[in-house]
């Protein structure tokens, strides 16, 4: 059995760091996950997939692809007041599971194997953001899809997103 390492009671800081660095980033943390702006939600009654459910929009389904429109609301910002990248991640998650679903055979059991994003811009609150997922690559045991995030009027690319998904039961690969 291994001892665990003790805590330091207080961080050790470089003495060639500012001072202002310091508070900057120690105020970073604190605040961090700090959401003050999520009274709009009651926190007992709404999971975070009902949060995220409640800002999309299905637009269109279709083989291979599902287009939603995403609503930039206070309770999903960051700290910067741009959309949180775990819920980019969740979205992502979601779009691109529905969009697998939409070539997978009925009995088939998916299982997210990865999924990778890009933060390539920043979605700012009240911007509505298309979210358009797509089959890259479909086979008897693994569907790849990709999702790519735009702001509706400018059509500027903000996000991207990558997923594998595997066919259960699993089989040697």
């Amino acid at each position: 059995m291994s001892k665990l390492a003790a805590i330091p009671e207080a961080p050790r800081i470089s003495p060639a760091m500012p001072e202002s660095w310091v508070k900057d980033t120690q105020d970073f943390l604190q605040n961090l996950g700090d959401f003050p702006k999520i009274a709009e939600v009651d926190r007992n009654k709404v999971t975070y997939n009902n949060l995220i459910r409640s800002l999309l929009k299905v637009e269109r389904i279709e083989r291979g692809r599902v287009i939603c429109l995403l609503s930039i609301k206070p309770p999903v910002l960051n700290y910067y007041g741009s959309l949180h990248g775990g819920a980019v991640a969740g979205i992502a998650e979601l779009v691109c599971t529905a969009c697998a679903r939409t070539v997978a055979a009925e009995d088939k059991k998916l299982f997210l194997g990865e999924l990778a994003s890009s933060y390539l811009s920043a979605a700012t609150p009240n911007v509505v953001v298309e979210v358009d997922g797509s089959i890259v690559r479909h086979g008897r045991n693994v569907t790849v899809t990709s999702v790519e995030f735009r702001n509706k009027q400018t059509r500027k690319l903000i996000y991207t997103a990558r997923a594998t998904f595997y066919n259960l039961p699993v089989s040697n690969l």
